[in-house]
């Protein structure tokens, strides 16, 4: 299974642009579906023991969208894994209900109620996303260190969501209940432990303010916490260029503090990403990205953490688990690249730096495209000094080939 660190999905270009989550509602096709079959096999160099490991792994990915009626509207998003390796405590067989809801929109009305799983995902950022509140604990299993593909494999929550539209925004309210008390490991569970485990509420107000900027405000309430104010924006700088902003002030226990579940006062404290995406008519998309996150450990702090590197890993994971950022800045390069030498050929990569022990993560992909057939290449490769972010994971380099057939 592959480390990585917290963050989102879709396509990259198309991501810059939308501060959208779930269906915000627009004209659908009666019955949409889509379904296709992956699979892995790969190896890790091991950074502690002299032999490498072999991965594997195959997937079975399956979406619907149906009309049931005129105004009613079906959808179910469902993936299973079955991996090998399985980490320690976890099944080799994982199903991941990521949605399943009703969607109901009296035809020529500006309002929709949806009540269901719903996968809601807010904010613009590529590596870490402050504005995307439903994130925490949403993962049931890690195939890749894309974070655009971990935001789209992750669970949604249950919930009731309703939405006012007109011409230039949209308010929305959303509100999930607490239906468990703590994650299932089984492989088959709904697991809504995880995605719904604390009562929870999101208002979010969007503004189109021209064709060149949009932006959200969103107010956050959760059970035992005061509300967390969130902004995000997206403007087109230039025909080329296109900039993107999120940023959250809220009070609650630090990162560490949750990891070790101490008693630790609450703090107030912000949360913020901002980053520019420069495109070329070649098809080259650069994006740089700067984060930050109050919560997380200073560099300081994370050093003295060293003499305990058993914490140092326990708190990572914590981190990975609620998709947030470990430490308290970071810095992101990500680069798509359309048509690489041949028509058909993609690359995709990104390189995460933690400035304050200069520790890199890089990962690349290089991936072909047929009518219904994909094949790629993976390479992760974890860097640092022994101690560091990076430097302290257990594998040191990830190589893949993924086969993926759309039917």
């Amino acid at each position: 299974m592959t480390q990585a660190l917290p963050a989102l999905g879709a396509d990259a270009e198309a991501e810059a642009l939308s501060l959208e989550s779930a269906p915000e509602a627009a004209p659908q096709a009666a019955s949409s579906t889509k379904l296709f079959i992956e699979g892995a096999i790969g190896n890790a160099s091991q950074r502690y023991l002299p032999e490498s490991r072999n991965l594997g792994r195959a997937s079975l990915d399956f979406s619907h969208s149906a009309r049931l009626s005129p105004g009613l509207r079906a959808v179910i998003s469902d993936r299973l894994d079955q991996i090998h390796p399985r980490d320690a405590g976890a099944d080799e067989t994982v199903n991941s209900l990521r949605e399943a809801y009703l969607s109901w929109q009296p035809e020529g009305a500006n309002t929709v109620l949806e009540f269901g799983r719903i996968n809601l995902r807010y904010g613009p950022g590529y590596g870490y996303n402050p504005t995307d509140f439903f994130r925490d604990g949403s993962l049931r299993v890690l195939t890749t260190a894309d974070p655009f593909a971990l935001r789209e494999n992750r669970l949604g929550s249950v919930m009731l969501r309703a939405q006012r539209l007109w011409t230039e925004g949209s308010l929305s309210l959303a509100l999930s209940p607490k239906l468990a008390d703590r994650p299932n490991p089984d492989g088959w569970s709904l697991d809504l432990g995880s995605t719904n485990h604390r009562d929870r509420a999101l208002i979010a107000l969007g503004s189109q303010f021209s064709q060149r900027v949009s932006s959200r405000v969103l107010v956050y309430k959760e059970d035992g916490r005061s509300p967390t104010l969130g902004a995000n924006l997206t403007a087109l700088l230039s025909d080329a260029a296109t900039a993107h902003a999120e940023w959250t002030r809220g009070s609650e226990p630090d990162l560490l503090s949750r990891t070790l579940a101490l008693p630790a006062s609450k703090a107030t404290r912000n949360r913020f990403v901002g980053g520019v995406t420069y495109t070329t008519l070649g098809k080259l998309s650069l994006t740089a990205e700067y984060q930050y996150n109050g919560f997380g450990l200073s560099q300081s702090s994370w050093s003295a953490l060293g003499a305990a590197p058993a914490t140092q890993l326990a708190y990572l994971r914590e981190a990975l688990r609620l998709q947030e950022l470990a430490p308290r800045q970071a810095y992101l390069i990500y680069v798509t690249q359309k048509s690489l030498w041949l028509k058909n050929l993609d690359l995709s990569a990104y390189l995460r730096l933690n400035p304050g022990d200069h520790s890199r993560l890089a990962w690349v992909e290089l991936r072909h495209h047929w009518p219904s057939f994909d094949v790629s290449l993976q390479l992760q490769q974890n860097m640092g000094r022994a101690t560091s972010e990076f430097g302290i994971l257990p594998d040191r380099r990830i190589v893949q080939v993924l086969g993926t057939y759309y039917f």
